[in-house]
């Protein structure tokens, strides 16, 4: 395992849009070993391929001491409304507010290739959403709430 560079914004990388994951092999294994590292030494909650610079559809995320690998990860129900701060490793020290749906499930395949559903609520709900954005080249401030600047 290796910690990986983070791709921080401004670098065109982090607006494309990532390729599907169709081999489950030991590279791709590496790769989510490196992504676990490179999040745990940066103090993360959640990593997506492109941060390291990698424009493949694959995800780590660690919510409440739980671990989860998305691979080709794909929102298949949503519903509420939820509005709290975020961060992101690829955004320095920037925090805003993002509305974001307050329950979400996921369709997505582990390591090997088998396939889950996971339903997240509330942080973990909120992870899914900013990580999988990342994937179509997203950002949080590109969703961040309009305020008043005086």
């Amino acid at each position: 395992m290796a910690v990986r560079k983070i791709v921080k914004m401004g670098d065109e990388l982090l607006r494309k849009k990532c390729k599907k994951v169709t081999v489950f092999d030991e590279k791709l294994g590496e790769l989510l070993d490196d992504m676990k590292e490179t999040m745990y030494e940066f103090d993360g909650m959640g990593l997506a391929a492109p941060q390291v610079g990698v424009l493949k559809r694959v995800v780590v995320m660690e919510v409440n001491n739980m671990f989860f690998e998305l691979i080709n990860p794909e929102i298949i129900a949503s519903e509420g409304e939820d509005l709290e701060q975020e961060a992101c490793l690829s955004c320095g020290k920037i925090r805003e507010y993002v509305k974001r749906p307050k329950k979400v499930t996921v369709k997505a395949q582990d390591r090997f290739g088998y396939e889950f559903v996971l339903t997240g609520e509330k942080w973990l709900a909120r992870c899914i959403c900013h990580e999988l954005d990342h994937l179509d080249g997203v950002l949080f401030v590109d969703r961040a709430e309009k305020r008043d600047k005086k």
